[in-house]
């Protein structure tokens, strides 16, 4: 009788010592890490708005944030002038340039608008330098005869809202030029 009956086996002894303890730091790491990561907005969370950008000016004078008016920094379409206030900006002195090529100078007045609050204003006043460079050094890569047409006009137009939109990222870190106007344009 005494070899039929056998001791049981223990069943993995060892192992569970290991195992158990390493399940453990693996759950509670990872479960610290999903934590860490919800806490910093990176898994799960909603994308948060940067207090310090410019707010959208709506028609009856309020404003919102600009995800809230369903706007992107920038935004384009005569439909948005329905729902927003837009402000006009006079870019006070005149740009001269010489064409690229020989093929002359050009000299423009220019006015900017905008959907948002005064802070876009006041980025433009603080950075009329580097904004009037980035429009000089445009302008000077156009020549005489680009400059003649209907065409090229527009197209130096939406190059200069660009150039001023990328400049105020560059400095303040939010854009907010919706288009440009010509004042005066002289191309010689």
């Amino acid at each position: 009788m005494a070899d039929t009956e056998k001791e049981p086996k223990k069943k993995g002894g060892l192992v569970k010592k290991l195992l158990i303890p390493l399940l453990a730091v693996v759950v509670l790491g990872g479960g610290g890490a999903a934590a860490g990561f919800f806490a910093a907005g990176m898994v799960g969370g909603k994308e948060h708005e940067d207090p310090n950008a410019p707010k959208v000016v709506l028609k009856d004078g309020t404003t919102v944030s600009a995800k809230a008016a369903g706007l992107k920094q920038v935004a384009s379409g005569s439909h948005l002038d329905a729902k927003f206030k837009v402000t006009y900006l006079p870019i006070e002195e005149p740009f001269t340039a010489n064409l690229r090529g020989d093929s002359g100078f050009a000299q423009m007045s220019l006015a900017v608008s905008t959907y948002f609050d005064d802070k876009v204003p006041a980025a433009l006043t603080e950075h009329t330098i580097a904004i009037r460079s980035a429009i000089l050094m445009t302008l000077s890569e156009f020549d005489s005869t680009q400059l003649e047409s209907l065409e090229g006009k527009e197209v130096l137009k939406g190059e200069i809202k660009k150039v001023i939109n990328d400049t105020l990222v560059e400095k303040t870190g939010f854009a907010g030029v919706e288009d440009v106007y010509f004042t005066s344009f002289v191309v010689q």
